[in-house]
């Protein structure tokens, strides 16, 4: 089994390929984590490969904020500088500096 090192960190903001939200990224994990029922909601010609990173974001799109819930191949940086507007930001991270959220210190896992 190869190493799969994952292309963005906890702090980053990035935005989806895809479909119009962005957002903080709050946890990693290796691989994918989730339901069976979840992947298989994904539309076949979109659903993601298992074997990648999958991130857990503070998400955000024009009408609310939620969390999500997505594959690498799926993620791009954004670098549009605009902070984002999820209320729980504050419980894991202390603002942005130079583009990155900087995780609280007792946040950390």
């Amino acid at each position: 089994m190869s190493i799969v090192r994952a292309k963005y960190k906890i702090g980053d903001v990035v935005r989806h390929r895809f479909y119009p939200f962005r957002g903080v990224i709050f946890d990693v994990d290796p691989q994918f984590a989730n339901s069976e029922e979840w992947w298989l909601s994904i539309p076949e010609d979109v659903r993601p490969r298992k074997d990648q990173p999958f991130y857990h974001l503070f998400a955000e799109n024009e009408e609310t904020t939620y969390v999500a819930y997505v594959s690498e191949q799926n993620l791009v940086p954004d670098e549009s500088g605009r902070p984002v507007g999820h209320p729980d930001l504050g419980q894991y991270f202390n603002g942005m500096k130079n583009g990155r959220y900087q995780l609280k210190p007792q946040a950390a896992h």
